[in-house]
């Protein structure tokens, strides 16, 4: 995030954000009666699992986050271990040449 945003979107990009849902929404009532009822009933099947297919990175990485985050058991863990790990950094058995 930008520290100098302060949350408000310019409207074109509110516009070309909103766009592609317009234009496809406008496409599917124009093709939705020119198309027979099986034929639009794959298309829909078919744009339902892409839009699945696009969301499952996003629902992956939410849970890998919630197990793997700073607030888990396991993250909390990992983050004290590397915490600790960061002093030792030889072998302290071997005499100090003094």
């Amino acid at each position: 995030m930008n520290p100098d945003d302060d949350g408000e979107r310019d409207w074109t990009e509110a516009t070309a954000l909103a766009a592609p849902a317009l234009l496809g929404a406008a496409a599917g009532l124009i093709l939705g009666e020119m198309m027979h009822a099986r034929a639009r009933r794959g298309v829909a099947i078919g744009f339902a699992v892409m839009g699945v297919a696009t969301l499952l990175p996003l629902a992956i990485g939410g849970v890998v986050n919630l197990v793997n985050g700073p607030e888990s058991k396991f993250g909390a863990r990992r983050r004290l271990r590397k915490i600790r790990d960061t002093g030792a950094h030889g072998d302290y058995d071997e005499p100090l040449g003094i």
